[in-house]
């Protein structure tokens, strides 16, 4: 329940499932708020694929990475500095265990059917397709995988699949992440603060915290004048 002494605000995520810093921006957010101290979130999550281009029964993991950067040793050293930055916020990324890359755009829409159901069931569905790619290595492209994660975040099984089988929403989700680009979103995670800051990749908690507390002052100043 919010605090209704505290400040309301508002962020929207631009974020995709399978960035790890978008893990770790996640996990910074919520340790912002409790530092900023008299702030209430409320957070929806925006669609973003990092890579479109990967077919909807995903790719070989191995195969991916070596294409994308041009060998395993690159790779190794890339996602060891992710591990490490992971550790700090208390995510124990289990790369190794990732055995498919999915296209995320299926992941998409369920966040998004999610999100009309509540931001607190979009944000535990959220966490939960997070946690089965980056620490039980999952494939997040599966339909089925997809229907358990929502079931567990409070949505109804088997419509999540019925939905799936279909091009339900499929548009709008592209339609977002297009949007997302024009706006100038060109990498995640992006944090869009009651619609008037934009705060780009996985900052600091501190940062967001102090980002987060600016902006409840500038809304209890606008709050307090009087109208001309």
């Amino acid at each position: 329940m919010a605090d209704d002494s505290k400040i309301q605000l508002h962020v929207d995520i631009v974020s995709d499932v399978v960035c790890p810093w978008c893990f770790i921006g996640k996990h910074n957010l919520e340790a912002a708020a409790k530092m900023a101290g008299n702030v209430n979130l409320t957070i929806a999550w925006r669609p973003y694929q990092l890579d479109p281009t990967i077919p909807a029964q995903g790719r070989d993991r191995r195969e991916y990475l070596n294409a994308k950067f041009s060998g395993e040793d690159k790779a190794k050293v890339i996602y060891s500095r992710v591990a490490e930055a992971g550790n700090a916020v208390g995510i124990k990324f289990d790369f190794e265990a990732i055995k498919i890359s999915p296209n995320t755009l299926d992941a998409h829409r369920v966040i998004r059917w999610a999100g009309g159901a509540g931001p607190e069931i979009q944000n535990r569905l959220v966490t939960r397709l997070f946690e089965l790619y980056f620490i039980e290595g999952a494939d997040i492209g599966e339909h089925a995988i997809l229907a358990d994660a929502a079931h567990a975040a409070g949505m109804e099984a088997k419509l999540v699949l019925k939905l799936l089988a279909s091009d339900a929403d499929k548009q709008n989700v592209n339609s977002e992440i297009d949007h997302a680009r024009q706006m100038g979103v060109s990498g995640v995670p992006c944090f869009l603060f009651d619609g008037n800051q934009a705060v780009m990749g996985a900052q600091p908690a501190q940062f967001l915290a102090q980002a987060l507390q600016q902006l409840a002052m500038e809304k209890t100043a606008k709050a307090a004048t009087p109208p001309s």
